[in-house]
């Protein structure tokens, strides 16, 4: 009901109805662009191909079935996360681009642009690699190297225009634009793998039992994700008293709300980015070793699992260093008059601030390891089969963390208009 409500509070505001209609709007053109088929490609072959098995399951949940229809948005925005790794990266090993991180809105902005960049090239790479195993396999009507060329254009300009789009809705609609079109995609696959559900039920290979153990296993993971998520650590801030002129300012007391997981669903995207990446690479090389790596990281062996969840807790560390800075946080503090009680200003409270980040992000990284490798996990207790849990685990995770993100970008929103601070 809260969310209704906040929703309607959200329409009836002229400006913010705009932006979730354009969100809207855009959504509509990511789900028509997923059937826009790349040009000279066997539809039979490329659906025989995915019926067979292959390891690119949770890629195709990712781009809302548009790879297993070989579409211009086959790759969704998967280069675009290995791109903002990258330079995420090397931002906190080359002077010059921490430099950059630290100019503000005009540093960000050139990043950004190395970030599209670096999008082009690793799309095109992968296009072009995609393009040759179409080939090998008999998907292309025609296998002259010009057109392979075409077709990996194709997938380039595909994900370029997903990149895009996912950019005008951060600067035009509401939310984070990459995050929200992984969102919209997977909830498209929602009725299909409900669809299957019911299937399996009516055959006979899946009884009521197993469903509703499915029903309460997935009730309960979205409960605590909104728990986790939700979930901080609130650290107290007392700011001194001092005199300006004739008055008296501080004195107040307040606190830092450190969450649990401040890194929300991005440890779980990029770490599916990264170990999608040498899967990716080795279906399209025909050679036996190639075939071991495929096969090791076909995302159902227990190594698949093992380094997903390693690099979920990784990422989480990773990116929590980076949008939180303890010494920021610190100064800040101690500019304004505030201090941490029992700490001292500066350095102490940097230090413990720090602390205290390292002790709580752990639980919160292990419950999105946890969450991530939950479909086997659920196989196991319920008996459903692989293919009843494309909506599990990480697509859960997912779906619930942008979904709450969002709706706290629309509740700051209504805040911000309907605040009326000092004018009454």
């Amino acid at each position: 009901m809260a969310i209704l409500d906040t929703l309607r509070a959200a329409l009836r505001i002229g400006d913010l109805r705009k932006r979730l209609f354009f969100t809207l709007w855009i959504f509509l053109v990511i789900r028509l662009g997923a059937h826009v088929p790349v040009p000279g490609i066997n539809p039979s072959v490329v659906a025989r191909l995915f019926r067979e098995g292959t390891l690119f399951g949770l890629m195709d949940l990712f781009s809302g079935g548009a790879l297993s229809s070989f579409s211009v948005f086959a790759m969704s925005i998967y280069p675009y996360v290995n791109a903002s790794i990258i330079i995420q990266l090397l931002t906190m090993v080359i002077p010059k681009l921490e430099e950059m991180a630290k100019e503000g809105e005009e540093g960000r902005r050139k990043l950004n642009e190395y970030t599209r960049y670096g999008t082009v090239l690793l799309a095109f790479i992968q296009a072009i690699g995609m393009a040759f195993w179409m080939r090998g396999s008999g998907a292309l009507y025609n296998t002259s190297i010009l057109h392979v060329i075409t077709v990996a254009i194709s997938l380039t300009a595909g994900t370029v225009f997903l990149m895009w789009l996912g950019e005008q809705i951060t600067d035009k609609g509401i939310g984070n634009g990459i995050s929200l079109v992984i969102f919209v995609n997977i909830v498209s696959r929602f009725p299909m793998d409900i669809g299957n559900v019911v299937t399996l039920v009516s055959v006979g290979r899946l009884g009521i039992g197993n469903v509703v153990g499915l029903v309460v296993v997935a009730a309960a993971t979205i409960a605590a994700i909104v728990l986790v998520q939700e979930g901080q650590r609130r650290v107290p801030v007392q700011y001194s008293k001092r005199v300006v002129g004739r008055r008296m300012y501080g004195g107040q007391s307040t606190h830092i709300p450190m969450r649990l997981n401040h890194a929300g669903v991005i440890p779980v995207i990029f770490a599916s980015a990264v170990l999608s990446f040498p899967a990716t690479i080795a279906a399209f090389i025909r050679h036996p070793l190639a075939r071991q790596v495929e096969t090791m990281f076909s995302g159902h062996g227990v190594w698949y699992q093992v380094a997903y969840a390693l690099l979920i807790i990784f990422f989480t560390y990773f990116y929590t260093a980076v949008t939180f800075n303890p010494l920021d946080v610190a100064n800040n503090l101690k500019k304004w008059g505030g201090f941490i009680p029992g700490i001292r200003p500066g350095k102490p409270t940097a230090e413990y601030l720090e602390r205290v980040l390292t002790r709580i992000t752990l639980p919160g990284a292990a419950f999105l390891a946890l969450i991530a490798v939950l479909p086997g996990i659920v196989m196991g207790i319920t008996g459903v089969p692989t293919t009843a849990l494309r909506f599990g685990g990480t697509a859960i995770l997912i779906v619930v963390g942008v979904a709450l993100e969002t709706m706290k970008q629309i509740e700051a929103h209504l805040l911000m208009r309907q605040y009326k601070g000092f004018i009454t």
